[in-house]
């Protein structure tokens, strides 16, 4: 019964992958944009270059005073253009999109990250980027990896639909003042994570050596882990037909990583997502936290820079660091804007050495511009600098995970969001919930090899 209902469950989402990979593959549909009254089908136009655009923040709260400040900085330099800002919680961002692809009203400019940029893509609603970067003055600037991880992400990686803004990379936080005092060495290596995780608990004083992401967002730091203990270094096999996530050696990782719930962490975690452990950790005596350098900013503020330390993930078998967790994002052109060229505009600006590094800062995050990228903040903030130094010196591999699957958000969050707390809470076993995982990403891959085909 189980079989036929995951099946079924497959089955409907596969005719709507199905749809989406044809969409994105032929290129015949078209999508909605311009001042928020675009409906689908409208193909837009390259317009004036003058009058009002329309952007989306895909981090609207979190990111907005920065926003606000390069939008200034733009509308002094263009007098001539004016930018309606609307911020959009990173949570309520796609489905936002999503509504507005089927009943219009998309913005001129929007955040469009790795993530979500396939989905978008398969209905044509974005415009390729590719001959406006080339007649730019960011042509060559760009970070040449953040650049093909957005190419390889849209689900044809000769085209460009986001210029990068940034890499959001995986950081292990840990308090260097619990740490010294527990007599600990730094968390490097993952005997080191597992041993300070035990040392640093204390459930009678609520005191715990790590927070693990129970709620929403739990898979990409699950594989995060798996991948890092187990030392795979691709998501697919050498056919690149099927997924390496229940290999045995992932499984056996699974089970240690979360062995650890209600061990060393807290019961509420099984529901948190990164702004309630961002939160917790930052108000509490938690030794480590994984999330990423866009929380960097919060633990200064509530911490102080003397109290904790941002590193890349621990290295694993040999030496040898492998994470997934190096999400890109960037800004997209939606392809129905009545206002192409203005809209373009005010992207190159803000991706320029100036205005990008702005961003950056007060995010920090990792520049895609590569004059940005050495401006002197980056080596004052010390998680910054160490993520970009360890995405260059060739101490990490980069798992790219399958984000060109139209399938993938449904896969990663709706079907398996809810299957990592059944594991978590132990009513599931880690083989089981990766078996499930890999069928799933088999037959989406297979339907997207068939496609290509």
């Amino acid at each position: 019964m189980k079989t036929s209902m995951r099946r079924n469950s497959r089955g409907t989402r596969r005719s709507a992958a199905a749809v989406a990979v044809s969409a994105v593959l032929a290129l015949t549909a078209t999508a909605c944009g311009d001042d928020g009254s675009g409906s689908a089908g409208d193909k837009g136009a390259d317009g004036s270059g003058k009058g009002e655009i329309v952007f989306w923040d895909n981090n609207g709260g979190i990111r907005t005073d920065v926003w606000k400040e390069i939008i200034a900085d733009f509308e002094k330099a263009n007098p001539d253009i004016k930018v309606k800002y609307v911020g959009i919680a990173a949570t309520e961002y796609q489905s936002k999109v999503d509504t507005a692809l089927q009943g219009g009203g998309l913005p001129d400019v929007g955040g469009v990250g790795a993530a979500m940029l396939a989905g978008f893509a398969a209905q044509n609603a974005l415009e390729p980027l590719d001959d406006r970067l080339g007649k730019s003055s960011l042509n060559g600037k760009l970070n040449e990896d953040m650049v093909k991880s957005l190419k390889a992400a849209g689900g044809r990686d000769d085209t460009l639909y986001s210029i990068p803004t940034s890499a959001n990379n995986g950081v292990l936080y840990y308090r260097t003042d619990l740490f010294k005092e527990a007599g600990l060495d730094e968390p490097t290596t993952w005997d080191n994570f597992y041993e300070a995780a035990d040392k640093l608990t204390d459930k009678g004083k609520n005191e715990f050596g790590y927070t693990i992401r129970g709620g929403a967002g739990s898979i990409a730091q699950a594989l995060d882990a798996m991948y890092g203990q187990s030392g795979i270094t691709s998501f697919w096999d050498t056919g690149n037909k099927k997924t390496t996530v229940n290999d045995p050696k992932n499984v056996a990782a699974l089970e240690k990583y979360v062995g650890l719930f209600k061990k060393v962490t807290p019961a509420a975690d099984l529901n948190n997502d990164f702004t309630k452990m961002v939160a917790q950790w930052d108000s509490g005596t938690i030794g480590m936290l994984n999330h990423n350098l866009g929380s960097y900013q919060d633990h200064v503020k509530a911490l102080g820079v003397d109290k904790f330390r941002g590193i890349p993930q621990p290295v694993g078998p040999g030496g040898k660091r492998v994470q997934v967790s190096n999400p890109v994002d960037g800004l997209g052109l939606f392809k129905s804007s009545k206002n192409k060229d203005a809209a373009w505009k005010f992207i190159d600006f803000a991706t320029s050495k100036a205005e990008n590094s702005k961003f950056n800062e007060a995010a920090g995050q990792v520049p895609s511009n590569n004059d940005a990228a050495k401006d002197a903040w980056v080596s004052k903030a010390e998680p910054t600098k160490l993520a970009a130094e360890a995405l260059s010196d060739g101490s990490t591999t980069i798992i790219q995970l399958p984000y060109y699957l139209p399938d993938w958000n449904t896969i990663s969050k709706t079907d398996n969001e809810p299957a990592f707390q059944k594991v978590m809470n132990g009513s599931m076993s880690a083989k089981d919930f990766l078996n499930t995982l890999a069928d799933q990403l088999n037959e989406a891959q297979t339907e997207w090899n068939e496609q290509k085909g």
